[in-house]
């Protein structure tokens, strides 16, 4: 799939009055090699063996202007490589990944040091993301706002807890008002009042023509903030479709691993796949 076919996939979907296609996969595919030592005197000379393990296969999916896509599966699933893929981040071995912009992976921790305040971290992460520094200056109030981590934004970053790291990492990501964000974490901080005022700020960024993706292993999460859900195991596309829908089954799913019923879950797999087949068209 090239830039051709996201234009006339574009193109179809406004003959057919839906909004335009912001995000296209085909058949992407990823391996990754891993060096690792190998024991006895082959390993004394200095030998080495690879091991070569597929970590996507063979997705396929579209993503339209407006949508909330969620994308869930246990740990392990390749829910953060595809994400990588396509945001750019990591070349698929195999397939190809189109998009309308370059789409912004929640990701501005690079940019960040622990040893500086919140207030210096929104400086330095709104900069990174190419705000020019008149926009970064007004948009410290909301993302102090959004983030609702109180006099905390003044210490070190050092001193937070994992939460309220989160917290303020998204909040600065919803800040850019990128075509395309993408979100690797779970938004379940334990805080209620955060999860409305994210829920908030996602649907903001919806409305300002924006395609929103979130990672998460939580089925509940997908559910409250998201419209459509993709679901992934071991690499494979195995539903697409409503939030709900898709959410529901994956969660009947897991809690079937948990509890070792391999015969559930299996057959979870095959009803989810029936039910909601993966399409392009989505």
């Amino acid at each position: 799939m090239g830039v051709s076919d996201l234009r006339d996939l574009q193109a179809g979907w406004r003959l057919s009055g839906e909004p335009k296609v912001t995000i296209a996969a085909e058949n992407v595919r990823l391996r990754y090699t891993v060096s690792r030592s190998s024991g006895g005197a082959w390993w004394r000379r200095g030998g080495k063996r690879s091991v070569t393990g597929p970590v996507l296969r063979g997705i396929t999916m579209a993503a339209r202007e407006g949508e909330m896509v969620g994308i869930v599966g246990l740990n392990g699933s390749g829910k953060s490589s595809l994400l990588r893929v396509l945001a750019g981040l990591q070349p698929a071995t195999a397939g190809t990944v189109v998009a309308s912009a370059q789409p912004q992976l929640l990701g501005v921790s690079a940019a960040l040091v622990p040893e500086l305040s919140g207030e210096e971290n929104i400086w330095l992460g709104t900069l990174a993301m190419g705000m020019n520094p008149e926009d970064a200056y007004f948009a410290k109030e909301r993302i102090e706002l959004l983030a609702g981590i109180g006099d905390a934004i003044k210490q070190p970053m050092k001193t937070y807890s994992s939460g309220m790291g989160a917290r303020l990492r998204f909040a600065i990501s919803a800040a850019a008002d990128p075509e395309i964000l993408m979100i690797d974490e779970a938004l379940s901080t334990g805080d209620a009042s955060f999860a409305e005022r994210a829920k908030e700020a996602m649907q903001g960024l919806i409305t300002r023509a924006g395609t929103v993706f979130l990672v998460s292993h939580a089925a509940k999460t997908i559910e409250d903030m998201c419209t459509r859900a993709i679901w992934l195991d071991a690499g494979t596309l195995i539903a697409d479709g409503p939030a709900d829908e898709v959410a529901n089954m994956y969660r009947y799913y897991a809690h079937s691993i948990a509890l070792g019923k391999e015969e559930a879950a299996k057959n979870a797999l095959l009803s989810a796949t029936a039910s909601h087949p993966p399409s392009i068209s989505q």
